[in-house]
């Protein structure tokens, strides 16, 4: 096994050889930001991308197979035996005993861009546990120990943007002080710290949860409870805003996560892709679209996405917020105990 500080240690030296190697394929691109609902979103523009392979979205319906059973019927490219330079490490988590395989994107943007794969095969429509989120916590904990700065996602369910069935977090560097979503959650003036806000700025259902300012210093011990807490709260939240909605598609709910140092980020999901009013083309957007970060493939879908506006896009593929009728819904138990 290895530890979070050994992992990202070898991941200059590691990914310049996966990529040399061929093992990896990294996409040049360049940011573009675009500054909506007092948060400078970045528009990622990667024309590369419309050459990469297309990958089957996974079918989590209710009547399709077993997430397992469809694993037999193509490859999982997080099972082994790993491609050896796209493997870094296993991680972990004492508690517990969950293992973890890292191992870098193979379709990267970002460099350095890694993936935090269950060792034993679990479904992306699970949610996330507490070794998961301990063990990419750590990561963060780590990063910043080495001067650099990371943040986690979590594509949760069919309408999430999620690519692959085999549960995985990912892990993206950033050269900021955070993605920017984050920035505006920094900034919000929290009356109980302890509870789940909302950012009201924001045109679409989000709900999160600010972390203890000790909490990067704390033990895996004390790290279980407060990051659990913190999610269930949230996806509590997640599933009651689904619950409000009469027109969400059936099945189980699908949201995306967001995890930095100092916040827990979910968002309720009811579609995977948002259709361009200008150019009627699909985009896809992941976790990372809330975390203020798009990626487009060509220069007529930057301009879309400008044109339209990000929270737009946001919102289309989100749900309306109802933040204020939880609120009075929790008042309303609290009066009632």
């Amino acid at each position: 096994m290895s530890t979070q500080e050994e992992i990202l240690a070898k991941l200059p030296e590691a990914f310049d050889k996966a990529r040399a190697s061929g093992d990896l394929l990294f996409f040049p691109s360049s940011v573009h930001t675009h500054k909506e609902h007092d948060v400078e979103f970045q528009i990622r523009l990667c024309p590369a991308l419309q050459n990469k392979p297309r990958l089957p979205t996974p079918d989590f319906s209710e009547d399709a197979p077993a997430a397992k059973e469809q694993e037999k019927k193509r490859h999982d490219p997080f099972a082994p035996p790993y491609v050896p330079n796209l493997y870094l490490g296993e991680v972990r988590d004492e508690a517990e005993g969950n293992e973890y395989v890292i191992l870098f994107n193979k379709y990267s943007v970002v460099p350095h861009h890694i993936l935090m794969v269950t060792k034993d095969f679990q479904s992306q429509t699970s949610p996330l546990m507490p070794p998961d989120l301990v063990q990419a916590y750590l990561f963060l904990v780590a990063a910043k120990k080495a001067g650099r700065r990371f943040f986690a996602f979590y594509n949760c369910g069919d309408l999430s943007g999620a690519s692959q069935p085999h549960k995985h977090l990912q892990l993206i560097p950033i050269e900021d002080d955070g993605p920017p979503v984050e920035k505006l959650a920094r900034a919000a003036k929290v009356e109980h710290e302890e509870r789940p806000f909302a950012l009201s700025q924001l045109p679409y259902a989000n709900h999160v949860r600010r972390l203890p300012s000790s909490l990067a210093s704390a033990s895996p011990a004390e790290l279980e409870p407060a990051l659990a807490h913190a999610f269930l709260e949230l996806l509590d939240l997640a599933i009651s805003t689904v619950r409000h909605d009469g027109t969400y598609p059936p099945g189980p709910p699908s949201y995306n996560v967001v995890l930095t140092l100092e916040h827990v980020h979910v968002v309720p999901r009811r579609r995977e892709t948002h259709t361009l009013a200008r150019t009627g083309e699909p985009l896809s957007v992941n976790a990372l679209g809330f975390a203020g970060m798009l990626l487009v493939k060509s220069e007529s879908e930057l301009e879309a996405v400008r044109e339209e506006g990000v929270g737009t896009i946001l919102r289309g593929v989100g749900l309306e917020s109802v933040h204020d009728v939880q609120v009075d819904e929790h008042k309303a138990a609290d009066e009632s105990l």
